[in-house]
Order: structure tokens, then sequence, then C-alpha cells
């Protein structure tokens, strides 16, 4: 039976406002940015917000036509993935950073179901900047329920169990005036590389 709730933990403020503060003005200046092209449906598409893949060196791999090789650990990142390790009681070698530079960048509905994953991965999701709306919806179709968080500047969701295997989650696009969010998902691949790629882990847009 599938569970009618995602196992989600959300914990309001995990960084205190000076915390939070310093590292998002230390992610807007000091990562190397870019807006990486995917292969979304046979055609390559910019994707609507900034990336950087970070981690050790092993973490890296090919997600929709896309090789991801991670750049090395920030120093305060870094230390970011040990205090989180250590409170969600798993270890991390790897983060995914995005940028959504206003209300036009989103993340498309998705699931963090690659391979190299695991079946039932941790991922630990810290915001930082200007609060955007977090939703999950049911995979299986016909199924209208929603849940769905107001993701604020040091706020920390972590998702387990098999909330990837049966919720998408997605970032919305907004009309109203936001500034920018720094996103920092933190996860742990099995393996030195696995070839994911799958249609069904394409975006989709929840614009």
């Amino acid at each position: 039976m599938v569970n009618s709730v995602p196992d989600c933990d959300f914990t309001a403020d995990y960084l205190t406002a000076t915390e939070a503060d310093n590292l998002l003005a230390h992610c807007l200046t000091a990562l190397p940015w870019q807006q990486e092209d995917i292969l979304l449906f046979g055609r390559t598409v910019a994707q609507p917000r900034l990336q950087v893949w970070m981690g050790e060196p092993d973490a890296v791999y090919r997600y929709s036509g896309t090789d991801f090789v991670p750049v090395p650990w920030d120093a305060q990142i870094r230390a970011l993935c040990t205090r989180l390790a250590r409170d969600c009681g798993t270890r991390f070698n790897s983060v995914l950073c995005n940028l959504y530079q206003h209300g036009q960048h989103s993340m498309g509905w998705h699931a963090d179901d690659e391979p190299e994953l695991g079946p039932e991965p941790v991922i630990a999701s810290l915001s930082l900047g200007h609060a955007r709306r977090f939703v999950l919806r049911p995979r299986a179709k016909g199924n209208p329920d929603r849940h769905e968080w107001s993701l604020g500047h040091g706020d920390l969701l972590v998702m387990r169990g098999q909330t990837q295997q049966h919720w998408l989650h997605g970032i919305p696009k907004t009309r109203r005036a936001v500034g920018p969010r720094v996103n920092l998902t933190f996860r742990r691949l099995l393996g030195a590389e696995v070839s994911a790629g799958r249609a069904e882990s394409a975006e989709i847009d929840v614009g």
C-alpha cells in the first residue's frame, strides 16, 4: 500500500538567521554557477535555473543525456554537509546546488529516483533566500492529493523512505516579485557512475 503522506521531515530555521545570511552571500558569490542544458523529450533545452554539482570525485552520474562531474567541495558547504549527516543519521557525498534568480526560474515535476541513489534515498534539502513553494503530488494518475511547504531562509526539508518511488516534487513558477533563492540538496550516490537518462526522469513543467 502506498503511503498517503510522503515521508518528509520539515524543520523551520534549521540555520540561524545569521548562519543563513552568511551562507547565502557566500553561495551567490563563490560558487561557479552555470545554466546546464538537458535532453528533454528529444530536444536540448536550457534548465530554468542555475546549478552547481559538487561533491567527492567519484560522485559522477549521467542524467538526461548529460554527464555531471562534481566540482570539489566548497569548505563552507562541506561543513554544512557534515552537520546534516550527523542530524539526519546518514552520510552524504554530493550536493546539487540550485539558484533560482527570479520567479520564472523553476523546477519541473520529477523524482530523485536515479539508480545510483538507491531505492530509498535520504535527500536533505536546505533553502536560502526568498521563500518558494515546494509541492509534492502522487505518481499515481487520478490521485488529486497534494502536499506543500513554503521553504524559507534557513529551512530544511528531508525526504526519506519511499517518497521518491511514489511521489513527484517541483518548484512552480510564480508571477510574484521574488528575490534569489539558493537550494542545496544533499544526497549519497552509491556507485562511482551509473547511467540514468530515462525519459520518465525528465522534468515536466509545473509553472
